[in-house]
């Protein structure tokens, strides 16, 4: 699987430039036009710079989550938050012992993927595959405990979109943070998919008061958020949405610095120490960026983009379909296979039609509504030598298509 996602990226980053360029080609020879060709030039220099750029204001904010992580970590707030969670959660993995050490780190790395902090996530999911591979008696097939872990993992449930909103900031957005309630909703959509999907196929019962309490607060948040949106005017909804998600982020900001010092944390000291980490994680996304948004930006230039865009409108438009969201299809088709890829799609969205412009919203929600399934699920069971992945992909695959659909959905509801 992991050698099937570099092999697409392979291709796709080839794909780019050998299609820009034969466009030109023909653009050329039909028309005498070097237009193209210039084009594609200046976007090649162009979007290498945007890609340093951008990950050099990604560093700051990356910088201060991982700060504030590690002062959750120290004064102990993160562990006790997965103690309190720990009895809705551990009935969706009724294979694992109670008090199971795989069963922390499952809420650390849960808790990691809320706040948006993906490379806190990642060793975290890591050493669960190691600790769920202790109890599986298969040791090349995928246990139940690893497919639920997976597919929960792969859904991607957000509650701070960090990485978008410093995307936003740096694109210039008005508001980066306006779009964390529509990614909160959709990526609950997903993940809520992707938990009653392996459970039915697990025969967990689901009817349980803690699993009931866990799925009456999604459900709740998203009734709620449809009746709000039924009764309040569409720009007072959007700017409570706005207001909401700001209040969210700051209360948040400030329980973790109360808490530290609540615990006699130094949280000053405690936040350089996690933040140097912001650094290197901005250096090592530096080449995935330059080399897809150069490509994009070449793709894009040649004018090879805007007629596929254009054929697709056109293809959409006799089934009666409203075709808005068509610009956001590359990024959505992306999502599932590379996280990076997706990440180039999404940038390119919002520097060509604006970040706080529909679309710019619709790729910045489309890219937090679920997680990067094949690399997700590659990475985490070839950690641990796992072959066969049983039903793991297909039911991924359903939660980011449920993900998907919501983030256009929800983006409609509070942007249209």
């Amino acid at each position: 699987m992991f050698i099937f996602v570099l092999m697409f990226l392979n291709w796709l980053f080839a794909g780019f430039f050998l299609v820009a360029v034969a466009f030109g080609l023909f653009t050329l020879c039909t028309t005498g036009s070097t237009a193209p060709f210039e084009a594609m030039s200046a976007a090649l220099f162009s979007s290498s710079k945007n890609a340093f750029e951008i990950a050099i204001a990604l560093t700051g904010i990356l910088a201060f989550w991982l700060g504030l992580m590690r002062i959750g970590q120290n004064s102990g707030l993160l562990d006790r938050v997965a103690r309190k969670v720990a009895p809705y959660v551990s009935p969706l993995f009724p294979s694992l012992p109670p008090n199971h050490p795989a069963m922390s780190v499952i809420l650390m790395n849960f808790s990691a993927n809320l706040l948006g902090m993906d490379n806190a996530a990642t060793p975290m999911g890591l050493e669960t595959m190691k600790q769920l591979q202790k109890l599986n008696p298969n040791k090349e097939h995928a246990s139940d405990a690893m497919i639920m872990f997976l597919a929960i993992n792969a859904s991607g449930l957000t509650l701070i979109p960090t990485s978008i909103m410093a995307f936003r900031m740096q694109a210039g957005s008005a508001n980066p943070a306006d779009v964390a309630v529509p990614i909160l909703l959709a990526t609950s959509v997903s993940t809520l998919v992707a938990i009653l999907a392996v459970a039915l196929k697990q025969r967990i019962r689901l009817w349980q008061p803690r699993l009931i309490a866990l799925f009456s607060v999604v459900l709740s948040l998203l009734a709620l958020t449809f009746i709000a949106w039924h009764f309040i005017p569409a720009a007072q909804f959007s700017q409570a949405a706005t207001a909401i998600a700001s209040i969210i982020l700051m209360l948040l900001v400030c329980a973790f610095i109360v808490d530290g010092l609540r615990h006699k944390v130094n949280v000053y000291s405690s936040f350089i120490e996690g933040a140097k980490s912001g650094f290197a994680t901005a250096v090592r996304i530096i080449p995935y960026l330059v080399a897809l948004l150069v490509g994009v930006a070449v793709f894009r230039a040649s004018g090879a983009m805007d007629l596929l865009m254009e054929g697709l409108h056109k293809f959409l438009s006799f089934t009666g379909v409203n075709t808005d969201w068509v610009e956001a299809l590359p990024t959505m088709i992306m999502k599932p296979i590379s996280g990076s890829g997706a990440r180039a799609m999404m940038i390119d969205a919002m520097q060509t039609h604006g970040a706080d412009s529909f679309i710019g919203r619709l790729t910045s929600c489309v890219q937090g509504s679920t997680d990067t399934t094949l690399y997700v699920v590659s990475v985490y069971f070839g950690s641990v030598g796992i072959t066969h992945f049983r039903y793991t992909v297909g039911f991924s695959l359903l939660a980011d298509l449920a993900g998907l659909v919501a983030a256009v959905g929800f983006t409609y509801l509070f942007f249209a």
